[in-house]
């Protein structure tokens, strides 16, 4: 059984990644007006953080031997960025949030360390 979930995250990991940067996307521009929040100092950055970790790993999976790491790091890096540019830029309800880019960008260096360690766990 573990197997066929693997062979069906590996041969999807593309479409995986894909699906998590349109929903991070979507859901760092829309209005989140009327759902429920947690009211603690800075608790949405750990959302960043985990986000962004779950983001990095798919990609990480999904662009496997085909990519350098460092460059996917930068896109990803880039891509959060981006998004707080956006939020400031395009909407009237979010802002660009310096703590958010640090969040998003912990999220993906863990991510990648945590790739690399599970990888050379793996083939050792």
């Amino acid at each position: 059984m573990l197997r066929l979930i693997k062979r069906l995250l590996e041969r999807n990991a593309y479409t995986i990644a894909v699906f998590f940067t349109l929903f991070i996307t979507f859901i760092s521009l829309v209005s989140l007006k009327g759902m429920t929040q947690i009211k603690m100092e800075n608790s949405d950055k750990l959302g960043h953080f985990l986000a962004y970790f779950l983001l990095s790993l798919s990609w990480f999976s999904a662009l496997k031997n085909k990519f350098n790491n460092n460059l996917i790091i930068i896109l990803l890096i880039s891509y959060g960025i981006i998004i707080e540019v956006l939020q400031e830029v395009l909407t009237v309800h979010r802002q660009a949030d310096f703590k958010d880019v640090l969040a998003n960008s912990m999220g993906v260096i863990l991510a990648y360390l945590l790739y690399q360690k599970i990888n050379i766990k793996h083939i050792g």
